[in-house]
């Protein structure tokens, strides 16, 4: 690792901490201000002139809060003479307004990659986004991970013998039936309509899942009505058993409440792309700083990052 210099926002520094812990990089300081008119200040307090500079900043609750942070710290990377200035985003929560589907309504996920691109970042690494059309809003550079092979590595080490990927809609399906035969099992998926934001119908389950041990796939939890609903369906069908996984664990609003009170549930798996919550019972939290570290390593020695997509891939060993 030469010439890097790594920064971190409020919206996760714990992340960024091990993330730089793994590279054997110290995490630079940074101070945000905020003046009698709430308008915010960032200064970045290490040196960035014809430095590889990296800014660790998911975009989590309060996301327009953690969303301005992160425009002011790349914009004062840019300005201090940073030679490359990479975000490392493992959330984007914008991800998921990534098309016009009403009358007179923005698409935030285009304008917010704009709005990075004119802070001055050069480059952006993210995990999981909501849909693949997305890493074309960015007009920049755009290393996309997965945490597919992270969380069929968990897995691995249990009996799969009765498992059934279930995806709980048809748009999740190709990543389900990845990560279905990562684990060498088959797939289902839900049949889903949306009415709201926070709620969903699921009329059927596609496959077969009577008696199986399902494991529930999403990209994303937030306020878990689609995997309660999930739930509610596979449960009609007399399944055995039923573990839930999601790379971005959100679990906002009603979720927490929600997902507590269903007590066959045998496991929940997340990975640390958000803070964890406090009070979600059965929660396994699994890291992908190792996969970020591994990634920014490439990125700073030119080399391939393809590579990390590999389900044969370990990390943190």
């Amino acid at each position: 690792m030469t010439d890097i210099t790594v920064f971190s926002g409020h919206a996760h520094r714990e992340f960024a901490e091990e993330m730089c812990a793994i590279l054997g990089v110290e995490l630079s300081a940074s101070r945000l201000s905020r003046f009698s008119n709430d308008c915010l200040q960032v200064q970045l307090r290490a040196n960035c002139r014809q430095r590889d500079v990296y800014i660790v900043q998911p975009l989590v609750p309060p996301t327009q809060e953690n969303l301005m942070e992160l425009l002011m710290m790349v914009d004062a990377a840019r300005g201090a003479s940073a030679a490359h200035v990479t975000v490392v985003m493992p959330h984007y929560a914008y991800a998921r307004s990534d098309k016009k589907d009403a009358p007179r309504i923005s698409i935030g996920g285009r304008l917010v990659a704009d709005l990075i691109a004119t802070a001055g970042a050069n480059r952006v690494l993210t995990m999981a986004l909501h849909a693949e059309q997305v890493h074309g809003f960015f007009s920049m550079p755009v290393d996309h991970l997965t945490a597919l092979p992270v969380i069929a590595q968990h897995y691995r080490s249990r009996d799969l013998s009765n498992a059934v990927v279930v995806s709980p809609d048809f748009g999740n399906a190709k990543d389900a039936n990845h990560f279905a035969r990562m684990l060498g099992v088959p797939m289902a998926a839900g049949s889903k309509r949306r009415l709201a934001d926070d709620t969903v119908v699921i009329d059927a389950i596609v496959g077969e899942v009577a008696g199986k041990d399902v494991i529930m796939l999403d990209d994303e939890i937030a306020t878990a009505g689609s995997v309660i609903e999930l739930i509610d369906t596979v449960r009609s069908y007399g399944v055995n058993s039923i573990s839930v996984a999601c790379t971005h664990g959100l679990f906002s609003g009603k979720a927490l409440e929600r997902l507590n009170a269903q007590k066959d549930i045998s496991e929940i798996v997340a990975t640390n792309t958000v803070p964890a919550p406090v009070g979600l019972d059965r929660l396994n939290v699994i890291s992908v700083a190792p996969m970020f570290a591994e990634a920014v390593r490439r990125i700073n020695c030119g080399e391939s990052v393809s590579g990390l997509f590999s389900d044969k891939t370990t990390y943190g060993e």
